[in-house]
């Protein structure tokens, strides 16, 4: 059977664009290594007691170059969407394997590009497709921010850790939230088009659109967004809403413990939102159409802060009781509205 995406292709394109640094293979990575473990277990604590959630157990701590977190994302998104590649796949039509192909350009390059800036990422689905519970760091990225600014190692690590942490604290501290973000992914998925060959000529069609306008092809709805058909935006919706939240929630969370305990807090905070504004970072996000996704991300941190400005901290903990409470996209713009449904 053909894959709807050759993934194998997407990854050697990321590869290319990640490329290598000189410190992944250093003594200071080696020392990285050690150093994570202890860090991450005194951020899962600190965020604990700081939200009240408490997952169980304790997360695998993963160092990774940029070319391997390229790898391993690409293959937890081939085993979140493999029902679809199933149903999506066969069509010995030329611009089809074209536009099989083009998807896995830009999605590669995409990955390729991120690598380069992205420094932890909390996994909820490994590479082998399981469950998962790992924060992945990614080393050159981490040691280089650190020798460029001159940052001080232990703060640094605690503040990307603190953030990870929070991911962790939603999913797994949340007992139903791992679940529900998955399921969600499954109906997106589930729902694609029966017509393999109809789906494959549709995604032609919006390759040929995408490229003749100038638009990007993977849109701030992200790789799924490819799949999805006009049925599928109340899903989307929904985890569009449910990822500013989280998103929101851990920038909060991070930054106030870090505020606490972290000297250089400030100024990290600062290097950081200079570095998102960068004029190629902005561009690459314009070209690519993550440019909402990040306001999304910024709307969330507000919605956060609004709410727990109108009726305190605690009023976020009705978000975790059921999936219902879950805010939408319109009430992550309006947390009165949230309040007032939930209250």
């Amino acid at each position: 059977m053909t894959e709807a995406v050759p993934w194998p292709f997407a990854g050697r394109v990321g590869g290319l664009v990640a490329g290598t640094h000189p410190l992944t293979e250093s003594y200071l990575a080696e020392h990285l290594a050690s150093d994570l473990s202890s860090i991450v277990e005194r951020a899962n604590g600190m965020v604990m007691a700081e939200t009240g959630l408490r997952p169980v157990g304790t997360p695998t701590v993963v160092l990774v170059s940029r070319r391997q977190w390229v790898e391993r994302n690409i293959a937890a998104f081939q085993r979140m969407l493999e029902p679809a590649e199933r149903r999506l796949a066969e069509s010995n039509d030329v611009s089809a394997s074209v536009s099989r192909r083009i998807v896995a350009a830009e999605t590669g390059a995409m990955l390729g590009f991120l690598s380069r800036r992205v420094l932890g990422q909390y996994e909820l689905v490994l590479p082998t497709g399981a469950d998962g519970d790992s924060v992945a760091f990614v080393a050159p990225n981490i040691l280089a921010m650190e020798r460029n600014h001159q940052l001080r190692p232990g703060e640094f690590r605690t503040w990307i850790a603190l953030h990870e942490a929070a991911h962790r604290a939603q999913f797994l501290g949340v007992p139903w939230m791992r679940g529900h973000f998955l399921e969600l992914v499954r109906q997106m998925v589930e729902a694609a088009q029966p017509s393999r060959i109809s789906r494959v000529r549709s995604l032609w069609r919006h390759v040929t659109v995408a490229r003749r306008d100038g638009s990007p092809l993977i849109d701030e709805r992200g790789l799924l967004g490819l799949f999805a058909t006009p049925e599928q935006s109340e899903v989307l919706d929904r985890i569009q809403g449910l990822m500013s939240l989280l998103e929101g929630h851990g920038h909060v969370v991070m930054d106030r413990i870090g505020r606490r305990i972290l000297v250089s807090q400030g100024r990290m905070a600062s290097l950081l939102k200079a570095r998102r504004s960068d004029p190629k970072t902005a561009a690459f996000f314009r070209l690519t159409g993550m440019e909402l996704k990040m306001r999304q991300y910024e709307q969330g941190e507000r919605f956060v802060l609004e709410v727990e400005r109108v009726a305190g901290w605690d009023a976020l903990d009705r978000a975790w009781v059921r999936p219902e409470n879950l805010p939408t996209v319109a009430e992550i713009g309006n947390p009165t509205a949230w309040l007032s449904r939930v209250a």
